[in-house]
């Protein structure tokens, strides 16, 4: 086969976007009270900075399939991956300079606009992104891959507020009441340079600009018991494939559970701890930290290492990633003390991870029902017992999207581009989802805490999912369970 062995030069060049995907999406929560401070806002109108986020994910997408039908071709196969790439980061470039006359002028349609184009840039740069880091490699480590680009891309998200808050505030610990509408101007330019700066280094890279996406088929993991597609059976169209139509449905309700969750916490330690606003912010970054500590324990299984490394590692990177967490918020002046009793969760991680033998399938099936049980074990405890079971959806959550993803445009063959930016196109149940479970949270219906019951419904189908995926791609040929001859294992 081609893709044995994981290309490392190439995959450390490509994280780089996965990066800053997360560092720009974790900094708009600093942007956030800045602009409703400074620009008085009410806080429908502040969150229209998440929304636009993740509209120009959808909107993104749309342009894709749309000039792909016009042009009779596939755009990533027509311009190329690493291309394809380079021109999303310009894209995004582009977005940030708009901050500057945004600025200027204190104008918040303008900021949104900027935040939006930044938003399309980034919607063609993982719909190219994310099957390259499957491809870079034994397909059957695709889902670990996407793991250890996903612990980068966390990495982005736990820096990246402090890095912005510094650049704003010219502290970690300031209120957005400091800040000066001004200050946002040369961060995001900087940030805008950066971008340009990553586009050239792409665009001269070894990064593949093309994949044979008919070879995938060929490289992916076979049971040889069940036969391939017979030529009568060929299909004609991307959604003939049951495992990417419900994938979609997947990645939806997935990316609506874990952005739902850390977006109802705080209203929920309020009315249950009457915890102070400025004391919630470490527990949600806590939340977030969690996906990195999966995802850095997920990924192992990507290294070319022995056996006995591998066993090592899986117990050593998620406390390494907890330990990262610990010092940003020690650098931030937050108290860490109370997080030490989370070191116990991990334990659970690392065991789940175990189990999961590295099988996309499996681990979704896994991870999404221990996603559920903490969910209703928050549900029907309280105080900090509950805070801490919401927290750890986070670490169940990590794995979620590289499984998902994997098993979804396994076997597309000509189709794997369209199905991935169908994909990024249903990003947008993070708007959605928390929007439901927000309305529902209302004393009058709900209520904060049977809110989560949207949670576990959503967990319930990522669960479904998992089986009825392996099922549709064993009717393939495509099984995980197999190993393939000459594998990374």
């Amino acid at each position: 086969m081609s893709h044995q062995t994981t290309r490392w030069s190439q995959f450390g060049t490509l994280i780089t976007v996965f990066f800053f995907w997360g560092f720009v999406a974790a900094s708009n929560d600093i942007l956030i009270p800045v602009f409703k401070e400074k620009l008085h806002l009410t806080q429908v109108q502040s969150q229209m900075v998440s929304f636009a986020f993740y509209v120009a994910y959808t909107i993104g997408s749309l342009i894709f399939l749309l000039i792909s039908s016009l042009i009779g071709k596939d755009l990533l196969q027509k311009i190329g991956y690493k291309n394809g790439i380079s021109l999303g980061l310009i894209i995004s470039a582009l977005g940030t300079l708009t901050f500057y006359p945004a600025a200027q002028q204190e104008s918040f349609p303008l900021f949104i606009i900027g935040l939006f184009i930044v938003g399309l840039g980034f919607s063609l740069q993982q719909t190219a992104a994310n099957p390259l880091a499957i491809i870079m490699g034994d397909p059957k480590l695709g889902s670990q891959r996407l793991s250890l680009a996903g612990g980068i891309n966390n990495f982005g998200t736990t820096i990246g507020p402090l890095v912005v808050s510094f650049a704003i505030f010219g502290s970690v610990t300031a209120s957005s009441a400091s800040a000066d509408i001004q200050s946002i101007k040369v961060p995001y330019l900087i940030l805008g340079l950066a971008f340009v700066i990553v586009a050239v280094i792409f665009r001269f890279s070894s990064v593949p600009n093309k994949i044979d996406l008919d070879a995938l088929d060929q490289d992916a993991p076979a049971d040889t018991s069940v036969s391939m597609d017979s030529p009568a059976q060929i299909r004609t169209s991307v959604f003939a494939y049951p495992q990417l139509v419900l994938g979609m449905i997947a990645i939806f309700l997935y990316v609506g559970v874990e952005v739902s969750t850390a977006a109802n916490l705080p209203e929920f330690m309020k009315e249950h701890l009457q915890t102070p606003t400025d004391k919630i912010a470490p527990f949600v970054s806590l939340y977030w930290a969690s996906l990195m500590i999966g995802r850095w324990t997920g990924s192992v299984g990507a290294f070319d290492l022995s056996k006995g490394a591998k066993s090592i590692l899986r117990f050593l990177m998620p406390y390494i990633a907890f330990t990262v967490f610990l010092l940003v918020n020690k650098i931030a002046n937050h108290d860490i003390t109370p997080f030490y009793i989370y070191a116990l969760l991990i334990v659970g991680l690392i065991a789940c991870d175990i189990l999961s033998k590295g099988n996309p399938a499996r681990q979704l099936l896994i991870f999404s029902c221990m996603g559920g049980v903490a969910l209703l074990i928050g549900i029907f405890a309280d105080k900090m017992t509950s805070v801490y079971a919401f927290i750890s959806v986070g670490l169940f959550c990590s794995t979620l999207w590289p499984c998902i993803f994997t098993l979804s445009i396994a076997g597309l063959g000509r189709f794997t581009n369209k199905g991935s930016s169908l994909l990024i196109l249903m990003i947008m149940g993070g708007g959605f989802v928390s929007l439901l479970q927000g309305w529902l949270a209302a004393p009058e219906h709900l209520g904060i805490q049977y809110s989560y019951f949207v949670g576990v419904a959503c967990f319930a189908y990522l669960a479904f999912y998992a089986i009825r995926a392996k099922t549709a791609l064993k009717q393939q040929g495509i099984d995980y369970d197999v190993k393939t001859s000459g594998g990374g294992h």
